[in-house]
Order: structure tokens, then sequence, then C-alpha cells
């Protein structure tokens, strides 16, 4: 297993890392048993896996909980990156909440704690009803403060964000803050960092944690139609607003675009003989400005696939030709990295 450096934080993380959101099961992945977790988090590290990232708000804690009982015994050979919400970042509430994690975790330090979301009203509204709360969120500076506070006392080894902008970015670093790391979705179908954000992170030393590189499954064998996913699951800008549960963005979504891409990326990968889940994760992978990409696997058998996309090797032709493939969609859906707002009312800037 290939590793990158994250950031400036010294930590070698590999490439491939293992998204923990469906970690205790919850109503937006459903069930998922301990023993499948206990089961996929030791092959995961036998394997040299050794990124694991989770937050507080996924399944209420329990994908927390459910990582710190896997991890026992094997805490040391593992990084957990874990994430604050929005809503949960007043100093007092913010320290609270981290300790909240660290004894789910079942752990004394977490290796890479992330701000979940910028701190605007808009980022808060998605996580509290506090009419007062979402008004006057608390100020970036005290926020930075109290994370700095809690790595002085070793209970976080280094801050990170994530879902952050360039100039959001810029005011963090402008309030003082050294962050390592940035986690933005990026896959084939969702490419907006590439033309600021992962220049930036790269020019100041900002490690890029990729998630969502199969689109909720949309890159993987599995689905075959967009009729096949779930509301839950099509609630992006990538999708019509009619399409997804929930959904907030009110744009017209790529969806001829999209069908028109994976008809193409289909044909690519049987002409190459390999599984589409490979060439997406192999793709994502490949942009080496990418320290690691999250991807989530519900037993061994999933776990063994998604392998297969951290040593697949894609020749610099197959590259370009999936860029190819995918750039109506990019042009379509732009280079704002929030794809569950409109453009026009985004929480990333």
């Amino acid at each position: 297993m290939k590793k990158r450096v994250l950031g400036t934080s010294g930590i070698e993380v590999s490439v491939l890392g293992m998204g923990c959101w469906q970690y205790g099961g919850g109503t937006y992945w459903g069930e998922q048993s301990q023993k499948d977790v206990d089961e996929v988090v030791h092959k995961a590290l036998d394997l040299g896996v050794n990124y694991f990232d989770t937050a507080e708000v996924y399944n209420d804690g329990a994908s927390e909980l459910a990582l710190g009982i896997s991890l026992k015994g094997r805490r040391a050979q593992a990084i957990i990156g874990s994430k604050i919400s929005t809503s949960n970042t007043q100093p007092s509430v913010l320290r609270a909440h981290c300790e909240a994690s660290l004894k789910r975790l079942q752990t004394d330090y977490i290796d890479l704690y992330m701000l979940h979301w910028p701190i605007s009203p808009l980022s808060v509204k998605h996580f509290t009803q506090d009419a007062a709360l979402i008004a006057n969120p608390p100020q970036l500076q005290e926020v930075f403060e109290t994370l700095q506070s809690l790595q002085k006392e070793g209970k976080i080894r280094h801050i990170g964000i994530s879902n952050h902008g360039v100039k959001q970015m810029k005011e963090v670093q402008d309030a003082g803050v050294k962050v390592v790391a940035n986690e933005m979705a990026y896959n084939l179908l969702s490419r907006a960092i590439e033309e600021s954000v992962l220049p930036y992170c790269i020019q100041n030393e900002i490690g890029v944690i990729g998630y969502m590189p199969l689109l909720q499954g949309l890159l993987t064998d599995k689905v075959t139609s967009l009729d096949e996913l779930r509301p839950l699951q099509a609630r992006s800008r990538h999708f019509h607003h009619s399409r997804g549960e929930g959904t907030r963005h009110g744009e017209e979504g790529a969806e001829a675009e999209i069908k028109q891409a994976l008809q193409e990326i289909r044909l690519l990968a049987h002409t190459l003989g390999t599984p589409i889940i490979t060439l997406a994760l192999a793709w994502a992978i490949s942009n080496e400005a990418i320290c690691t990409t999250i991807v989530g696997s519900r037993n061994v058998k999933q776990l063994e696939l998604n392998i297969q996309g951290a040593s697949y090797e894609l020749s610099q032709a197959t590259i370009q030709r999936l860029n190819e493939i995918t750039e109506p969609v990019l042009q379509r859906l732009g280079s704002n990295p929030d794809y569950y707002e409109s453009r026009l009312n985004s929480r990333i800037y």
C-alpha cells in the first residue's frame, strides 16, 4: 500500500483510506454489524490501510463508537480523523464534544480533528435548528483557539478543515492557524476542486483528503441507471432537484452529461478488462495532490475490491481519456465544490 505525507503533519497516510460513515448503522446507509466492522478494520490494517475517517455526526456518534471497538489492541497502527460539527464549536461545547469523541473512540488522542464545514450561518443551519446560534455562529478565531488548546493538551495531534474553499482557507490562515488537511469531495463526476482549491492547497502545503470517490455508489458496477439510486443518495447538484429526498440546491442537475459519461466509462472499463469501481478509485488516487482517498467498505469482499483500485496503475493515456469523458459534467456543474447547495447560495467560497 502506497503512502503519502499529509500536508506538513509528517504523518504518512495510505493512499486508500477507510470511510467510516456506515459504521454503527443508521438511516442513511442502513444496518451495519459490528462483526463486519471488526473484520474490515483488521483486514484493512493487515493490507496497509491506516487512515480511518469518521465524524461525531455520523450515525449520532455510533460510527466513532464502532471504530473504537474495532481498533482495540491495534490503535497505534491507525491514523484516526474525526470531525466537529459547526453547530458545536462554541469553546465549552467544542471541548465537551471532543472529549465525547475521545471516549467513544476509546483513545487518548485523535490524530486529525477537523472542522466539518466552514463557520457560517448556512453551514450551522445544516446541523441545528437553534435560530440564535444560526444567526450568530461562533467567531472563527475563538473556534480555532479552542482547537489549538486541545492540541497543546495532546487530545488532538493535528488540526484540519473540511469543505473549505480558497477564501475560507485564507480566513483560517489569517487567524494564525496551521491546518494540515482539507477534506473535499473528489471523483470522476465531482472535479470542482481542480480549478482553485487543489492548487491553493498544493501551494500552501495543505494535504487534501478526497471523499465520495464513488459518488454514493454511482461509480460502481452495481448501479446501471440513475433511477437505481435511493433518494437520499441523489440529493446533490449532479441530479435534478426533484429526484433527491430533502434536496436543497434547486438546480437542474447534469443527468444527461452523467449518463453519457457513465456509458463511456463502462466501455473503457470493458476495454481495459477492469471493474468500473477499480477504474474510478485508481483515477482519484492517481492524482498525487490527493493524500488519501476515503471509501467505505461494508465487508471484507468490498474492501478487497477497493484495494484493487489502490494498486491498479493507470496509463497517462487512460487518465487523459477519463478526463475527456467527464469534462462535460465538470463544465455543467462548475467549479463550486458544494454539491448540496445552490451555487448562488453556497457554503463553500
